[in-house]
């Protein structure tokens, strides 16, 4: 009986002590190639990378491991960031609370030619949207609210978040008709996707953590989509659509991870193609 229990014991002390150390591995990097109408011909393709839920507190997301992890990101050499929203911390279980200007100054040695822009997620707008973006705009990270930009050959529609009703799906689209050329969405949650409009052939999200706790024979706990497992992660390919959801790099509810690593996508955007499989 003593054995059983101090088997147990460990294994209750392992569990947490392992799935910490989940939570604080090295992003795995994935890769995707897609292929979007109207790319200009004779342009090369454009490596994006998208990042997603930064979640910066303590323990195990300080702004110094951020700035390590932009660090791994510019070594990809992208020729775009995006981030999809969730740059704020505020899990109850944590050790340090950091401020916006702590958050947002850990992104600055991101470095891409063709630009870094954001979108801000429901955390965001639960502790302080308007001080967020404030921040982030201020470390030279333009964030997007129902919006579209040019950056090189692609237009980036920045929707705000759907979750806290910040999304206006009239006032993007009809920013992102007044630019030329292909023209993909970036969005804090995927759940945006079936509501927009059928022009919109790529969304770039995050949100979901890819559930984060991915437990043998159960499954995701939870995916934080209305959708369940429709958005839960990674490439989703539908008629004439393709959604790419990270797994995002910091974490909610608690600091552990199990089945579902952190990550960051290097999406290769081109002519149009059929839409290879992620790597």
């Amino acid at each position: 009986m003593k054995r059983i229990l101090a088997a147990l014991l460990l294994l209750a002390l392992a569990v947490p002590v392992l799935g910490y150390r989940n939570a604080i591995a090295d992003p795995v990097v994935r890769h995707a190639d897609v292929g979007l109408p109207g790319w200009p011909a004779g342009t090369p393709p454009v490596r994006v990378a998208l990042l997603a839920d930064i979640h910066v507190q303590g323990p195990d997301l300080s702004p110094e491991r951020m700035a390590r992890i932009a660090e791994q990101v510019n070594a990809q050499k992208p020729d775009l960031v995006l981030i999809a929203g969730d740059f704020s911390g505020d899990r109850t279980l944590r050790t340090r609370l950091y401020s916006e200007a702590e958050i947002a100054a850990s992104l600055k040695t991101l470095r891409a030619p063709l630009g870094i822009y954001a979108v801000l997620g429901n955390h965001d707008h639960w502790r302080d949207g308007p001080a967020m973006k404030r921040a982030v705009t201020a470390a030279g990270i333009p964030v997007l609210a129902n919006q579209a930009i040019r950056a090189g050959p692609l237009t980036i529609a920045g929707a705000d978040d759907i979750h806290t009703g910040n999304a206006d799906i009239e006032a993007l689209t009809r920013s992102a008709a007044a630019l030329p050329g292909p023209t993909l969405v970036l969005s804090h949650s995927p759940d945006i996707t079936p509501v927009l409009p059928p022009q919109f052939r790529l969304v770039l999200a995050g949100h979901t953590h890819c559930g984060q706790i991915v437990l043998p024979l159960v499954g995701r706990l939870a995916t934080a989509s209305r959708y369940g497992e429709r958005y839960a992660c990674g490439m989703v390919r539908e008629t004439r659509r393709t959604t790419i959801v990270s797994a995002g790099i910091g974490n909610s509810v608690l600091p552990f991870r199990f089945g579902a690593p952190p990550d960051f996508w290097i999406v290769t955007i081109g002519p149009l193609a059929p839409v290879t499989s992620p790597r």
